[in-house]
Formats: C-alpha cells, structure tokens, sequence
C-alpha cells in the first residue's frame, strides 16, 4: 500500500515535471541550448518543491500547506537555476522564465492536489489482522493509518492460539483482512506453524517495523521492546560510508565557497554587536565515542543569573545568526577534516551523552556514524529541551541509522534548506 502511494507521487511529479516542459513550449521556439537550460530550471523547481515537502501525504491532503511548499519550492528552485544559467548565451526569455515560476507555484499546487486526492481516494484500503495487544500496540498504530491518510486498517487484534488462528486464515474468498501483521513475535512464536501454513496457501504475513518505519520514518521505542533481537543485530552494524565521504567532503567544500560571503558578514556582525571572541570550540562525543572540539560561530554567552548560578543566554548578534543558522558554518572545516558529516546525528556534549545513555535503549547506537551538521531529526522534529523530546527525536535518529545511505542522505539536505529558510526550530 506504501508503495503504491509513492508510486503515484511519482506518476504526479512526473505530469507536472512534463507539463512545465509544455508550458515552455508556448513561450519559445526549442534549441539544444534553451532545451538544456529549461532542463535545468524545470529539474531545480521539482527539486525545490520536494525540499519544501510539497509531495509529502499530510501537504497533500491540506491545500494551504500545498501552497506554501509550491511557491517556497519554486522560488528557491529558480534562484538555484539561475546560477548555471546566467552562464548561457542567449538565456532563456524572461517570459519563460515568469510563466514557468508562476504555473509552478500558483496553478500545480491545486492539480498537484486534485490528482492525489482523487487516485489516493480510489486506492482501497490495507486490512490487518494484528498478533499483538491493542492496549500495547493500538497509539502507534492509530499514527499509521493516519500517517497513510486511512489506507492502512485494522481489522482485528489477536492474542492468537494455534485454533483460533487457524480458523481466521482459514477464510474463503470471503477473508474481511489482506494480511498478518505481527506485532508482538513472542506471541507470534506460539503460532508460528500455523503462520508458515497460511503463508504457504497465501496468506500474506508482514511485520510491525516494516510498516511503522516506512509511514513514520521513525523507530518508536514500542519497535525497540517487542523487537529488540532484531534492533540488536541492526544496530550492532558500525561503518562509515566511503560514498558519503566522497559527498562530504565535495559538497562542503562548495557550500563554505558559497558561504564565504555570509561567513564574513556574520563575523564583522558579532564583532560590532557583541565583540571578540568571533568562534568558540566545545567539546562533542562523536564517531564511536572519540571527543573533538566542534567549531562555531560565538551566538551564545554564559551569565550568572540572580541566583547566582551560571546560564547560557542567546547573544544580541545571536537573535539573528541562530535564527538562519550561520552559526553553523564554522563546522564544515569539522567535516572536511572526517569529525563530522554533513548529515548524522546532532552531536551531544560528553556529559549530555552518557547522561541520555543511562536513559533510553540504543542512545549509543547515535556513535554509531559520524555526527551532522543537519540530520534527519533536525528536519523531522524541532530543537529539544526536554527529556521526552530527547527521546522522540532519538527516534528520527535511529531510523536514519539504520536506513542510512546516499538517497536519504541528500533527502535530508535538500529538506534542510526548508528547515533554515522557514525559520523552524533553534
């Protein structure tokens, strides 16, 4: 069922990705080099659209957020084009230019809307038989269907013995579930002869972190008790990816070119609100547990309040830096030096570490990559403050952990520029 929404995002990016094509062609007559630099334009408006979550299920089903990520994606995705096509001779028109944005971010937001309510609409829904207790497994559950706009349902919950299982995939044509889902394999153990022979007559049986990961794009701590075996072996896994190196080290090296001016801004900026120091060094807990200092731009100083203890308060140069994240520049030298990655956990100070370690199950299991300067937690939650939401966001972490790999990876990045043009989080 996942698959088959995601497929039909596919289906829709791609007639809007064709149909900007089409619009073009009533503005210009083709050549190789207008055809080339429409390419271009067309590939970084997609691209910005989906950086701004225009294709994602809850922006899908609310047309004012559909709106908001077409033209915030348009907008970026055009000013990204520009760089490359500025280059050209001739350009493209400026009217194919205005026509192109304009169908982009004021006309696709309501097709791109109409076209997946409708197929979603007529995309009939997954009915589970779930081996497991509602009282246990039913929260997150209820998160899963709505996270798969009501295209995943439960039919039942069962505490199975081998008769009464026996008897539930023993349905003719009439079965009222499309599969099994097993959601507790303690309990599932007891039936497991049963489960191999309705899979051999095909009975579909499926598992609870499939489903769970892929609609939530988390691992809730439910996941991490019921199936800690198997969290124990995934999590065992420690390696860094030479691919993901290759793109560190190329995209930092691009991104501190790019940054150059704004760096220098920031810094003739703290020195005229806030004086020196400019950068600080703190200590982090990073790859397998090995400290560096993490570099960064001065936003914060540390004041005793009325009580006499010592607190950390935003700099009047910070209010602004913190808020678009320059403060962040500094660390892509703590990248091109292999202390961090573009995008991994967020690092946590030696103390904060060990401390959240005592905590909660798998928090070590974070060490297990390189930290990031972005990170799927970054762009999936918000900036924590609480115990709770230390552990929400370890969520985030451990599912980029486990499913780390190059599309996630630059996923995350293009989703960042969302995450700092808007302003969200600290």
């Amino acid at each position: 069922m996942l698959r088959r929404i995601a497929s039909l995002k596919y289906l829709v990016a791609s007639f809007l990705f064709a149909a900007l094509f089409f619009i073009q062609s009533l503005t210009l007559t083709w050549t190789l080099r207008f055809a080339f630099q429409a390419l271009i334009l067309n590939v970084a408006i997609m691209l910005g659209i989906y950086a701004f979550r225009g294709f994602d299920n809850s922006t899908t089903y609310s047309l004012n957020s559909c709106v908001v990520s077409y033209i915030s994606g348009t907008v970026l995705g055009v000013l990204f084009a520009l760089i490359p096509i500025i280059f050209f001779t001739p350009r493209l028109p400026r009217l194919t230019f205005g026509v192109t944005a304009l169908v982009a971010a004021l006309v696709f937001p309501f097709l791109s809307c109409m076209l997946m309510r409708y197929s979603i609409k007529h995309l009939p829904p997954r009915r589970y038989l779930v081996i497991g207790k509602e009282e246990e497994l039913g929260p997150i559950l209820e998160e899963v269907k709505k996270a798969s706009m009501g295209k995943i349902e439960i039919y039942s919950y069962m505490n199975p013995t081998a008769a009464a299982l026996t008897q539930a995939i023993t349905f003719e044509e009439t079965k009222p579930f499309d599969a099994i889902l097993i959601g507790d394999p303690k309990l599932a153990e007891r039936v497991d002869e049963i489960l191999c022979e309705g899979k051999s007559k095909g009975t579909d049986v499926e598992y609870l972190p499939r489903i769970v990961e892929e609609t939530l794009q988390r691992i809730p701590e439910i996941l991490l008790i019921k199936f800690r075996g198997y969290y124990d072996v995934i999590f065992s896994d420690v390696y860094l990816s030479r691919r993901m190196r290759v793109f560190d080290l190329l995209l930092s090296s691009i991104l501190i070119l790019i940054c150059s001016p704004f760096l220098i801004l920031a810094v003739i900026y703290i020195l005229a609100r806030d004086g020196k120091p400019v950068f600080f060094k703190q200590e982090r807990a990073g790859y397998l547990g090995k400290t560096y200092k993490l570099l960064k731009l001065r936003t914060m100083d540390d004041i005793r309040n009325e009580n006499g203890l010592t607190e950390s308060v935003t700099t009047e140069s910070g209010k602004i830096l913190r808020k678009f994240r320059l403060n962040e520049i500094p660390q892509l030298i703590n990248v091109i030096k292999g202390e961090m990655s573009l995008v991994g956990c967020r690092p946590d100070q030696p103390w904060q570490h060990y401390r959240f370690q005592r905590l909660f199950n798998f928090y070590s299991s974070r060490l297990n990559y390189l930290p990031g300067i972005t990170g799927h937690a970054q762009v999936m939650y918000k900036y924590v403050n609480t115990d709770e939401e230390v552990k929400k966001r370890l969520e985030y972490d451990l599912y980029y952990i486990k499913n780390r790999c190059v599309k996630l990876y630059l996923i995350t990045i293009m989703r960042t520029f969302e995450t700092v043009l808007l302003g969200r989080g600290k």
